[in-house]
């Protein structure tokens, strides 16, 4: 069974990176699990940047293999915004709530075809040894005009992926990491670590 930090906090992250990587030899460990671990200041100018910086900080820190990803959403009417922004949108911080009422203001009046939007998440397995790899995920969609739906986190209550007609706040667990932008990074991952 090999360890390897998963460096993050959110909780909902943890779960899904959890049940996604479940059936290969890996035992994650979270950033919950040390607390002495450093926090870093994601000052990237892109999603690669940020996880490359906060995998390599924290393998360095701990010693030992690290993966970190970066992810957000870009809305197309609104330049790719909220992007590497994405958690701390209406501010340093700004509740998912936060978040999404501010996306929402900015998108009032947009019609329904020009709300499209992609979740993006880059994934960073930082070796030991100074060497890594990457893996993306794409998530195409578009934004609903009111949050709807209790599951997920972030912006799930207002992404609506493409094809479907419910936010996937509203869809189960196994249909969203089958489906979701980290989803399909982590499936990138866990077919990499076979």
């Amino acid at each position: 069974m090999r360890r390897i930090l998963f460096a993050s906090r959110n909780e909902g992250k943890i779960r899904e990176a959890q049940a996604i990587l479940g059936s290969s030899n890996v035992k994650l460990v979270s950033i919950r699990d040390f607390p002495d671990m450093p926090e870093v200041v994601e000052d990237g100018k892109n999603f690669f940047e940020n996880a490359l910086k906060k995998a390599k900080t924290l393998s360095e820190f701990i010693g030992l293999p690290t993966i970190a990803d970066d992810s957000g959403l870009e809305v197309d009417c609104l330049d790719g915004r909220p992007g590497v922004y994405s958690a701390r949108y209406a501010g340093p911080d700004a509740s998912d709530g936060d978040n999404i009422e501010r996306l929402l203001e900015e998108m009032k009046g947009v019609q329904p075809e020009d709300r499209t939007a992609a979740f993006k998440c880059l994934l960073v397995l930082y070796e030991t040894d100074g060497s890594f790899q990457y893996f993306e995920g794409v998530f195409e969609g578009s934004i609903a005009e009111a949050p709807s739906g209790t599951g997920g986190f972030g912006y799930d209550p207002v992404f609506i992926p493409a094809g479907a007609n419910k936010t996937v706040a509203e869809l189960d667990p196994e249909t969203k990491n089958s489906i979701s932008h980290r989803g399909r990074a982590f499936e990138k991952l866990k077919e990499y670590l076979k």
